[in-house]
């Protein structure tokens, strides 16, 4: 064994449990934030979370503390970590304009916004992101005051627009329009997946070239990506002036136009989140039901959310026996703390204490093996045990 003295074994414990720190993150409220980094001329790094987002825990665990990534973010910013659904960061939350866990903002000490990004970035691209940030030439706030001011190259607008499309910015499809608007032929992937940000607000001739030309883009990129965007750009593109029925019968004909033969299943499962949107719970009840017993699913999270608004929706014994069915599908296809949860809620509502009773000790023991929190689920079982 080799021996230390004391003082050089106290030197290796200090750097041992700075390693292990991770970021710095400031316990001071926002006002003292923002003062600080005006005082030491600081971009802040503000970490906006959800307690519920996985990705955002995924982010605490691996990426903050990550020995690289603390050695740069302590250096060069005041660090700040805020739930966006408590105290602060409900105000936070609008004037960022944050929509989706986690954001990750970097701000100066005035308040304003220099760059943003959304979603779970490992170590690598979390220092490219910090990097980013410096640079005058990528930072949003940066590009969007070139904008204001009137730059309008089509090098710059495209930048602008791929990097705003990154972070999710607001205004992302408004700078990829005035991008594409530029431009003779749209059929690069660049541009293709800036025709995709500009046409999911509906808005033409954009809309309409993503659907004459879907079959490219599920070529080209993501396939689900881009049904998903070309849904997201159907409920855009409805006229609101108009009752639901009317605008069911708008919607279907777009499915019909981009989906040909496949657009009955997808405009059944359109139809289904349609009522469920506008709160129109007993006609989704309904087309939920069709729609699965017609098409089915294999998405252990769909049947999950359609279970759930049963549990929450639905009284009727027969259809909640029917969600009962599609919680058990889901959990065959992922056991997971979430769908067991749902299954036992379904049993609960129906009184069925010992199928119940199993299925929330389930939840809570697949919650407590994977870090979830279980609490609603144990509150859950206290009332099992009371039928």
């Amino acid at each position: 064994m080799k021996y230390f003295p004391i003082p050089v074994l106290a030197l290796f414990a200090v750097i041992n449990l700075s390693a292990q720190a991770g970021i710095q993150f400031e316990q001071k409220p926002w006002a003292e934030i923002l003062e600080r980094a005006e005082r030491e001329d600081k971009l802040i790094f503000l970490d906006a979370y959800a307690e519920w987002c996985g990705p955002c825990k995924m982010m605490s665990r691996d990426v903050f503390t990550d020995a690289g990534v603390a050695k740069s973010y302590n250096a060069q910013f005041v660090n700040a970590k805020i739930d966006m659904e408590k105290g602060e960061g409900v105000g936070l939350a609008e004037q960022y304009q944050i929509r989706a866990y986690p954001t990750l903002l970097f701000i100066n000490g005035k308040g304003e916004l220099m760059h943003r990004a959304v979603g779970y970035h490992d170590a690598e691209a979390f220092l490219a992101l910090g990097k980013d940030a410096m640079d005058p030439e990528r930072q949003i706030g940066a590009l969007q005051r070139k904008y204001e001011a009137g730059e309008r190259s089509p090098a710059f607008l495209k930048n602008y627009a791929q990097a705003a499309s990154q972070a999710m910015d607001p205004a992302a499809g408004e700078i990829a329009a005035a991008y594409l608007n530029t431009q003779d032929d749209w059929s690069s992937t660049a541009d293709m997946e800036l025709v995709m940000e500009a046409a999911q607000s509906g808005q033409e001739p954009f809309f309409g070239y993503l659907l004459e030309h879907r079959t490219t883009f599920e070529e080209a990129l993501n396939a689900r990506y881009v049904n998903a965007i070309i849904q997201r750009g159907i409920i855009n593109a409805l006229d609101n002036s108009k009752g639901p029925d009317a605008m069911l019968e708008q919607a279907n004909g777009m499915f019909k136009k981009a989906y040909g033969e496949q657009a009955p299943s997808l405009f059944a499962n359109f139809k289904m989140n349609f009522y469920r949107m506008s709160g129109q719970m007993e006609a989704y009840a309904e087309a939920a039901a069709a729609y699965l017993s017609e098409y089915g699913s294999e998405n252990a999270q769909e049947l999950n959310s359609i279970a759930w608004a049963f549990y929450e929706n639905v009284e009727d014994k027969d259809m909640l026996m029917k969600a009962v069915t599609w919680a058990k599908q889901s959990v065959a296809l992922e056991d997971a703390f979430y769908n067991n949860d749902t299954l036992a809620a379904l049993y609960y509502k129906l009184g069925i204490k010992h199928s119940a009773k199993m299925a929330a000790k389930h939840a809570i023991a697949l919650a407590k093996a994977n870090g979830e929190d279980p609490s609603e689920t144990e509150k859950l079982l206290e009332k099992i045990n009371q039928l």
